[in-house]
Order: structure tokens, then C-alpha cells, then sequence
């Protein structure tokens, strides 16, 4: 069973410029298939955007999708995590925060992105999370 967060986490995770706008970061996402970027500024980290944040805060709110950039609707400089934590504490960070992703930095530098549901596939295997997290897209 792994201890560190550097063991589960998500290697070179996706970014995007915080000039990025909605629809560049929708692409991706489509793209990639995944649900966030990593918002950056330079080498720096300075937000984190969900699928969710996309539609809620951005196309909900009437904002244009070409126009509207990271920084106005993503999380600002979202509390960091480092490889070499616990898992216990990532949770309990998590738990705290009321998040389900952090990004994971080593000396000031982006090098993954761990999840609630990396989580949950290493401590509960059994859980439904986990299920869900491990399972395939299903585009």
C-alpha cells in the first residue's frame, strides 16, 4: 500500500495559461478526457479549473466562452501538496478544504495532481468511488 502522495498522484498533469479562455480549457478537457487543468502562470501555479467550474461559474452565469478566461472563473492559488506527504494527510487536506484535487508541486514546480479518487482507489478499493475512478471512460 503506498504512503506518499508522489505514489498515487498523476504525473504531468494538464495546465493551461490563466489568460487561457472557457472554450481553449473545454477542448482539452474533451481532448483528454479529463475533468481539470492545472491553471498556471509562467512555471508557477496559480489556480486549478474544473469541468464544473466551466459550466457554473462561467456558462451559467452568461459569460462568453471565447472571452472568459481561467482567472475569472477557476480556483485561485489552491492549496498545494508535495510528493513526499502522507496520504492521511492529503485526505485530511481534502476533508478540511472541502476539494477533491490538489496539485502536487516540488520545489515551486508542477509534478502531478492527486485526486479524491486516486484516494479512494489506494486506501478503499472496494468503494464505489474507487469503482467509478478505476473504470475506462465511457465517453
Amino acid at each position: 500500500m503506498a504512503d506518499r502522495v508522489g505514489e498515487v498522484m498523476t504525473r504531468e498533469p494538464r495546465t493551461i495559461p490563466a489568460d487561457g479562455s472557457l472554450s481553449d480549457a473545454a477542448k482539452v478537457m474533451r481532448d483528454a478526457d479529463i475533468g481539470d487543468l492545472i491553471v498556471v502562470e509562467g512555471d508557477r501555479v496559480a489556480g486549478i479549473v474544473t469541468d464544473r467550474d466551466i459550466v457554473v461559474r462561467g456558462i451559467a452565469d452568461g459569460r462568453d466562452p471565447q472571452s472568459t478566461s481561467m482567472s475569472e472563473v477557476g480556483t485561485s492559488d489552491p492549496t498545494t501538496l508535495e510528493p513526499g506527504q502522507g496520504i492521511d494527510e492529503a485526505i485530511e487536506t481534502m476533508r478540511r478544504l472541502d476539494v477533491r484535487r490538489l496539485p502536487v508541486v516540488e520545489n515551486g514546480r508542477l509534478v502531478g495532481i492527486v485526486s479524491l479518487g486516486d484516494l479512494a482507489v489506494e486506501r478503499d478499493s472496494g468503494s464505489a468511488l474507487a469503482d467509478i475512478s478505476a473504470a475506462s471512460p465511457n465517453n
